[in-house]
């Protein structure tokens, strides 16, 4: 086997293992979700408890590292957006047609806040609960099958969010990197365009299709960069690929990296011809951005696509974002993806927090995905939900808190 094939197998088995797991929940036959607060009467207009007493003042030795010494429950204290939220959650799930693009049919499930109540037999129902309208309508949050399944299942939905959780029809192509930079946010679009012209049944006024936040997770981060405005830079992609940079990848090496990202430069015609003279025609060479104006805030992970857009496409990014990346991630270079796109994106706020020492399947750490849900929570909830309070919990001061987070592009 060549070392080009042996490194596509090992990174597809690698990825398939968290799409499997993301899947599984999607299709609500996960382990059993986590200890639910009782249902909220109004939504929360105060920080939890726990939070109120944590501290925001930096302080290099406050808590180490290896948190692998701390306890679940002592991790969630330091990271108490990761708790559940005072709502119950329910799920429901439907099937949307796109007739404009060949039939192509997305698997969508809602996690919403749902009452609390039982079934004939004394069971507590949980799939097509009935909605709490207490809070309602409440702030989206689009996101694929992965993240939404394997990483957040229902904790947005206990802190008085949306969560649209979307199963590409193609997603586990994502080795193939040409069309589906224009489809699957096409995806997510189309997506919010039905819900939004139409509630799905039973959940009437419970979703504010006006006030959108989008995130996932590798490519689900993919995904997310692309929703937050940037636009495809031609002329610096094809530049890109005749003349790549030189550089270490963590593994495979420079070359076996530069043939994954550009690869698409081969076919480059075929791809302009599918996303069409509306994307492509501009009057700066730049394509027009895909995405919505409802989508408010955006949260990519693990995120990539620098050869695509390059410094003035990705300039052209116009709504918050918070990036979250690893720095020892295996296969996104973090110095040239992660910290390329965070210097030169144009968000008019953006921030990043990165995680030391971790690879690309720290998504697959219960201690990791702790941290994730509470700074999903807290920048979502500042940029959606107007909770001021929030700031602080995905600040610079209570990331310096941390040993093995770093604010900003981590300095080797």
């Amino acid at each position: 086997m060549d070392k080009h094939n042996q490194f596509f197998i090992i990174s597809a088995l690698l990825c398939l293992g968290l799409l499997l797991a993301g899947c599984a929940s999607a299709a609500e036959t996960a382990s059993p979700p986590p200890p639910i607060q009782p249902t909220a009467t109004n939504p929360p207009t105060a920080l939890p408890a726990a939070t109120q007493t944590a501290t925001t003042e930096p302080s290099p030795t406050a808590h180490p590292a290896a948190t692998a010494t701390l306890s679940e429950a002592e991790l969630s204290a330091l990271f108490p957006l990761s708790e559940p939220g005072p709502y119950y959650a329910g799920s429901r799930s439907i099937r949307l047609v796109d007739q404009s693009r060949g039939n192509r049919e997305i698997e969508v499930v809602f996690w919403y806040p749902a009452l609390k109540e039982k079934d004939a037999k004394g069971h507590v129902i949980r799939r097509d609960a009935a909605p709490d309208m207490s809070g309602a309508p409440y702030p989206v949050v689009l996101t694929e099958n992965s993240t939404g399944g394997y990483i957040l299942h229902d904790h947005l939905a206990t802190h008085g969010f949306v969560t649209v959780q979307i199963t590409i029809p193609d997603h586990d192509d994502y080795f193939n990197w040409d069309k589906n930079m224009i489809d699957w946010p096409r995806d997510f679009v189309f997506v919010l365009d039905q819900i939004a012209a139409k509630s799905p049944e039973g959940l009437e006024g419970v979703l504010d299709t006006e006030n959108v936040g989008a995130t996932g997770y590798s490519y689900g981060g993919d995904i997310t960069l692309t929703l937050s405005g940037v636009r495809i830079d031609p002329e610096y992609f094809l530049n890109h690929c005749k003349n790549p940079p030189v550089f270490d990848a963590a593994y495979g090496g420079a070359e076996l990296y530069t043939e994954w990202t550009c690869n698409l430069s081969k076919k480059w015609d075929e791809f302009a011809a599918f996303a069409g003279e509306e994307i492509t025609t501009s009057e700066d060479g730049l394509w027009q951005p895909v995405t919505d104006e409802r989508i408010r805030a955006v949260m990519p992970m693990a995120a990539a696509g620098t050869w695509l857009y390059g410094e003035r496409g990705l300039a052209a990014a116009d709504r918050p974002a918070l990036l979250i990346a690893a720095t020892d991630d295996e296969f996104i270079p973090y110095t040239l993806e992660t910290a390329f796109i965070f210097e030169h994106l144009g968000a008019p706020e953006k921030s990043l927090i990165s995680f030391i020492g971790k690879d690309h399947m720290r998504a697959t750490d219960p201690d990791q995905t702790i941290r994730i849900k509470h700074f999903m929570t807290a920048f979502f909830g500042y940029h959606l939900q107007g909770r001021d309070d929030f700031l602080e919990y995905f600040s610079e001061d209570f990331v310096k808190q941390f040993e093995d987070l770093s604010w900003g592009i981590y300095q080797k």
